[in-house]
């Protein structure tokens, strides 16, 4: 495409395009926005809607695509959420004062990470923007959500925990220096940048000195010991360069983000995010949603701050018992307080999300609803205040914010705002009448123009005695008084004659002049009058944004609280024992999301008892269906549930702090990577292996399934052994397996004990009895599974033959027993196994298990032929005999 055509406008846009590259340009003309070139070509595509050109006639015409400036909001929201960044250029000079071109500047990037309006906002997630820098000592993180004002930083040691902390924070956007890729520390946290829109800044605007200073500069402080991040250089630096990225966005201060907050991964329990999505903490496997996942128990919060809160808290449950038991007493007094607890609920029914509507006045994005629903929301404060008082004796539920009930900015707002306010700023209709006594005077002239000038004309009439006498007004000479022609004589001498006709003259005064120029812009000056009085209004609501965050975090942490009594009460949990001991025991434990789903059913509770001294590597088996995933799962979930602070379903539980979670359940390929399902299983049990401590919690349902069976139940074998073993004191365990050979490990691993899913068999048939009953099985059901599934029955039947013939040919019975001696160090670690069958005494028992009756000649054949090999040849293996038959052909 050759160079368009340089006009005045084009050059302005051009310019202004120049300076953000990386954005469409939403450029106001008029009523629309407009964009042109390669962004009206990708925002036509991306919004579904019409392109077109300017100067259709030109041989190059110019593309072009428009939006209404009044929806302009929804369509913004519709190309960030696909990624893209939106650059709104507005018209800051007034078209009538222009002499040439408007002036125009862009006010505000819009990015995935920096949206405000709610209606594009999950009410339910933080909108956290993040900033990731590499450095000597590992690599420092710094996340802003800019929708609420939350600021958190921390520094980690390695990138593989940076890109887990990266997910579990899970922001919308990363912001990474220019030359992150070139520091081979930061391989692994790249990775994240393939998933989400990323944008670059200067190696500069990361900088030691420049950074510290912005943040000294923005939080008004001679040091940052304050907020104790001092001592984190790396962090310093990515929250310096966000909060320059995010000004420069916003191209202002953002003066309602107060505090900055640092906190370290070894504060909470430790759950990546392979073992979050496998527990389905926040959303479950199968479609992403919340249903079904254990949020959706939970967050039975009724304000979007609070739901935000347990979104949080379930994602970073504590591991000081001390912090764990204060919020398990302020659970307990909300569920034992349950009238009151009502009523607070009820109370915090009526509060909207002030986290936001704080953000968004503090940033001027505000409106009259937003200050509407403000005032709404602050005049509960005063009852739900005084309810917690009295009621609550933690200090959780009644911190020192209950002092302060707002009633000053509630006030104000109740006065001014009116409840149906319109969405924009700049149309009136926003203030009350009574709050202004200017603002009443302008808007009765705007609204009752006929009103005034019917009373000028009766007032003028008495005056001057002339009946005929009116008042008229035309474009040309504005407002005048018209007497007929017979009645001139008696007009008074400060009127001016202004026009003659045939049958009556026209004339003004100087009030009739005084009273058209307050009429004719009186609307205008409404609208510009509101205007004003609402930013004094907003810039009053600002300086008390201490205050409002004071507020809004107690109601966060009142709703959380009170929910989790709620569920409590409700669902029949019982407050855990949460101490730094290394027993976890689990008496009569449910699973919070599948006895939810269980409707008019009763869910099948277990006992689960754990600890490093007796009882720590629970090996259980049992047939698919019965339910072993879902005790090893509701294991790991009543843990979480107790270190984040809520009561657990389980009529007795005690649990000593696990700082980490792992599991490992199933497996996916992931082919774009070359990954099979086997690696990604080895994958996810090597990192298993490699970050374990003796706090931690394994789970672990099944492992080696994805290679042949020696080779799974190798390795099985060699894991169950390591954390056993680990470091003289072990890890708690739970490992469900079909190797039924595993059971064996407790004859050489005290620590071991053997557990299986009970079930029932009656008339070929198996009925689950979902309990976790000591001792082992070796029985599978697959069959019987099967056929619950649907396979034909020709299938089933054929089955059962070829498993017979299976367990009669092959090496299938292999007892593995192994004991170690000697200790780790540099003593030598002699393992011994159990031999292997003699090949006689394999074809001895395979001949005495045929079946004779249900076999083929060709199927008789082929198994006495293979015995006949293996017992002339058994040192050889099956690839080994086949080579010498082709040699000797």
């Amino acid at each position: 495409m050759s160079a368009p055509k340089v006009t005045p406008m084009v050059r302005q846009y051009l310019s202004i395009k120049a300076e953000h590259p990386d954005s469409i340009l939403f450029f106001r003309m008029g009523d629309f926005y407009e964009m042109f070139f390669e962004d009206a070509e990708k925002a036509s595509k991306a919004l579904d809607i019409t392109l077109t050109s300017r100067n259709k006639n030109d041989p190059d015409p110019v593309p072009m695509c428009g939006v209404p400036h009044h929806s302009a909001n929804g369509y913004v929201a519709r190309l960030v959420e696909q990624g893209f960044k939106v650059a709104i250029c507005d018209q800051v000079q007034d078209p009538s004062e222009a002499k040439g071109l408007v002036e125009r500047k862009v006010v505000q990037v819009v990015t995935p990470g920096m949206q405000l309006d709610g209606r594009y906002l999950d009410a339910s997630q933080n909108n956290f923007v993040c900033a990731a820098v590499t450095g000597r000592g590992g690599v420092g993180l710094a996340f802003l959500d800019i929708s609420t004002g939350a600021f958190l930083v921390t520094q980690v040691t390695t990138p593989e925990s940076a890109f887990q902390e990266i997910l579990r924070m899970g922001p919308k956007e990363l912001v990474l220096p220019e030359k992150f890729e070139e520091n081979a520390r930061a391989a692994a946290a790249m990775r994240m940048a393939d998933q989400l829109p990323t944008s670059r800044l200067e190696g500069k605007d990361f900088e030691n000195a420049r950074t510290r200073d912005r943040l000294l500069e923005h939080f008004k402080t001679r040091s940052l010991e304050g907020f104790g991040i001092q001592d984190l250089p790396l962090a310093v630096r990515a929250a310096g360069a966000l909060l320059h990225y995010v000004q420069q966005a916003q191209r202002q201060e953002i003066t309602h983000v107060t505090k900055i907050q640092a906190y370290f991964q070894d504060q909470f329990l430790w759950i990546d995010d392979n073992s979050a999505r496998n527990l389905e903490l926040l959303k479950n496997i199968r479609n992403g949603t919340r249903q079904g996942a254990l949020i959706s128990v939970l967050d039975k919060t009724v304000t979007a701050m609070g739901a935000r809160l347990m979104s949080y808290l379930l994602r970073y449950p504590l591991i000081d018992p001390q912090v764990i038991n204060l919020r398990l007493d302020a659970v307990e007094q909300a569920k034992d307080l349950a009238r009151v607890r009502d009523e607070v609920r009820e109370a915090l029914k009526e509060v909207h999300d002030l986290e936001r509507l704080r953000s968004r006045t503090a940033l001027g994005h505000a409106n009259g609803r937003d200050l509407a629903a403000m005032g709404e929301s602050l005049k509960q404060l005063p009852r739900l205040w005084a309810l917690l008082k009295e009621n609550f004796e933690s200090p959780l539920l009644c911190g020192e914010a209950t002092d302060d009930g707002l009633t000053d900015v509630a006030d104000l707002i109740d006065r001014s705002i009116r409840e149906d306010a319109p969405p924009g700023v700049r149309d009136g209709g926003m203030i009350k009448p009574g709050f202004n006594e200017e603002l009443d005077e302008v808007a009765a002239l705007a609204t009752d123009v006929k009103g005034l000038i019917a009373g000028l004309e009766a007032q003028e009439k008495e005056r001057t005695g002339i009946s005929t006498l009116k008042v008229r007004y035309n474009k040309v000479f504005g407002y005048y008084i018209e007497i007929s022609k017979n009645q001139t004589k008696s007009i008074p001498p400060h009127y001016v004659r202004k026009q003659t006709l045939v049958n009556a003259e026209r004339y003004i005064t100087d009030e009739l002049k005084e009273f058209e120029t307050k009429v004719l812009g009186a609307e205008e000056r409404r609208v510009a009058l509101e205007y004003n009085i609402f930013t004094q209004i907003v810039d009053r609501i600002n300086g008390e944004n201490d205050r409002l965050e004071k507020a809004s975090h107690l109601i966060a942490w009142v709703d959380v609280l009170a929910a989790l009594g709620h569920v409590a009460d409700h669902n029949g949990y019982c407050r855990p024992v949460v101490d730094m001991g290394q027993t976890l025991d689990l008496q009569e434990s449910r699973h919070p999301v599948v006895e939810k789903m269980l409707p008019g059913q009763r869910f099948v509770p277990n006992n689960i008892a754990m600890n490093n001294l007796d009882q720590q590597i629970l090996m259980i088996t049992g047939p698919n269906m019965a339910g072993k995933s879902t005790v090893l799962r509701q294991a790991a979930l009543c843990v979480i549930m107790a270190q984040m602070g809520s009561f657990v379903p389980a009529e007795k539980a005690v649990v000593g702090v696990v700082d980490k979670i792992f599991t490992r359940v199933g497996a996916l390929d992931n082919l774009s990577q070359g990954e099979s399902t086997f690696m990604v299983e080895m994958q996810e049990t090597a990192n298993i292996l490699n970050n374990v401590s003796h706090r931690s919690l394994v789970i672990l349902d099944e492992i080696g399934r994805g290679t042949s069976t020696f080779d799974g139940l190798s390795i099985a074998w060699a894991v169950a052994e390591y954390l056993h073993d680990y470091k003289d004191h072990g890890v708690k365990t739970m490992f469900a397996t079909h190797y039924h050979e595993l059971t064996d490990l407790t004859k050489t691993h005290p620590r071991v004990k053997n557990f299986n899913i009970a079930v029932n068999e009656w008339n070929d048939e198996i009925i689950f009895l979902h309990s976790l009953v000591e001792g082992g099985t070796n029985k599978s059901y697959g069959i019987q599974v099967a056929r619950l599934a649907g396979i034909p029955a020709s299938v089933i039947r054929r089955s059962k033959q070829v498993l017979q013939t299976i367990e009669d040919s092959e090496e299938a019975r292999v007892a593995y027993s192994a004991k170690a001696s000697g200790k780790s160090g540099k003593k030598d670690v002699q393992v011994q196994m159990s031999l292997f069958p003699t090949p006689g005494e394999l074809a001895a028992q395979a001949l005495e298990r045929m079946d004779i009756n249900v076999m083929t000649p060709l199927e008789a054949m082929n198994v006495l032929s293979e015995l006949q090999q293996r017992v002339k040849r058994p040192e050889k293996a099956p690839a080994d005999v086949t080579a010498e038959t082709e040699d000797q052909e």
